[in-house]
């Protein structure tokens, strides 16, 4: 292995692409500056930074397989093509799209014969790997388990959920992230390297950030820049055209949608209504269904605020059937309404408890039977049953209660917060039990 590969040298300015394959100048931008070696790598510290773990395997070439997963133009690609440069392995590209097992077995026999008869590693880079089927995957993994190729899988998609087990249990998981402004700016003042034009600070900063961390769509939206741009010099005006519109990570069933609610739901849970007012602007964006965060939205009332705020339920369903014949764009204006009014709420889930609590007794104890004065009387025969005997009628009693058993056993599964109207239903619960001890003393 060489060892400029791991020089903390300056990267040139443009980085050769694939490996052992010059790109042709009519592909894009982003696949014309592919990095050849980590020095030329920009981004994803957290994994490759010197003595991190895949930057210690990379060096001591003990790669294993590996599966990246994250947004799309994080560096997948490009970070299989480095290793495989920097472990001088062949590198096989397939595409999860379009290859089927006889294009998998046809790599497989290749790395096979190549590693027997020369001694050279192969690996196998197969992008978007979630859209193999099981059969497809299956196929894999003998010649992954012995060695034959050292697989990288690339997907958008958490592999926990869209990846074999056996596959997955056999490869070492890396979260790719999105780029951060100050690494797309440092791309794209490679590309203007490249493209041999100029820019502005600030079409340069407008385009780390409304790319979103994705530096292909970066570096294509610059190109677009430069060869619409007579001048050879890009402004903030016509990076905004070439862009258009910022992108927003974020897909429906996938990671993002998920970790995004979660947040929006966390952040009313936590009454930061601030933060809850971002996430929410985050969906409305992407196009989330507002049904769905209206859902949402009526789930947590009941949850996180109970009766600290009854009317915070009426609220969200109200939100919910607005919404449902709203729709995009006005019903985020109710959104944001319930949205605030819950994160500002007084908070209990004393109530969500209780039910949890009693769940679980019912699931894992014995059922309870109903005492008999509490069973049905409404027929004929139930009397004598001995259904309804004894039983007192609460309204004919002090302040509408009356000492007897709900429940054959004692339990307590509802406590009452000391927040917002839960409060007032404390001290109500409070002169309760003070009626039903003077009932007891006379």
């Amino acid at each position: 292995m060489t060892g400029n590969l791991f020089d903390n040298q300056a990267p040139s300015a443009a980085p050769a692409a694939a490996p052992g394959k010059s790109p042709s100048q009519t592909a894009p931008l982003a696949t014309r500056m592919r990095p050849r070696t980590l020095a030329d790598f920009v981004g994803q510290r957290h994994i490759l930074a010197e003595g991190k773990l895949l930057w210690r395997a990379i060096k001591a070439d003990r790669i294993s397989s590996l599966i990246f997963y994250g947004p799309p133009g994080t560096g997948k690609t490009s970070l299989a093509e480095v290793i495989a440069n920097a472990t001088q392995s062949k590198f096989e590209r397939l595409s999860g799209v379009e290859s089927n097992v006889a294009d998998i077995r046809r790599v497989i026999a290749s790395a096979a014969n190549r590693l027997e008869n020369a001694g050279q590693k192969t690996i196998l880079f197969i992008d978007e790997i979630h859209r193999f089927n099981k059969a497809q995957q299956d196929v894999l993994l003998p010649d992954v388990e012995n060695g034959t190729v050292r697989l990288i899988g690339a997907t958008t998609h958490n592999p926990f959920f869209y990846v074999n087990s056996p596959l997955v249990s056999r490869s070492q998981i890396f979260e790719l992230q999105p780029l951060t402004p100050a690494d797309i700016t440092t791309l794209l003042r490679r590309g203007l390297a490249v493209l041999q034009v100029t820019a502005d600070e600030e079409a340069l900063a407008f385009l780390a950030t409304a790319c979103d961390g994705d530096a292909r769509k970066a570096l294509n939206s610059l190109e677009i820049g430069a060869l619409t741009t007579p001048t050879g010099h890009i402004t903030r005006a016509s990076a905004e055209e070439s862009i258009q519109k910022k992108a927003v990570v974020y897909g429906a069933g996938e990671d993002e949608h998920y970790n995004t609610i979660s947040a929006f739901i966390k952040s009313m849970r936590g009454s930061d209504p601030d933060a809850a007012l971002y996430w929410l602007a985050k969906m409305v964006v992407a196009g989330e269904d507002p049904r769905f965060i209206a859902r949402r939205i009526t789930i947590l009332a009941a949850e996180d605020i109970g009766l600290a705020d009854p009317q915070a339920l009426v609220l969200a369903v109200a939100a919910h059937h607005a919404v449902e014949f709203i729709g995009w764009p006005e019903g985020e204006l109710v959104l944001a309404e319930a949205t605030v009014y819950c994160a500002t709420a007084p908070k209990s889930n004393a109530s969500a408890k209780g039910i949890w609590s009693a769940k679980a007794d019912v699931e894992s104890g014995r059922t309870l039977e109903v005492p008999a004065h509490l069973k049905d009387t409404h027929y004929k025969g139930s009397e004598r049953l001995g259904h309804g005997k004894d039983y007192k009628y609460a309204h004919d009693f002090a302040g509408h209660v009356v000492e007897q058993d709900y429940l054959p056993v004692a339990k307590q599964y509802y406590v009452p917060g000391d927040q917002g109207f839960e409060l007032r239903v404390k001290e109500r619960m409070e002169k309760w039990q003070q009626l039903l001890a003077k009932q007891r003393g006379s």
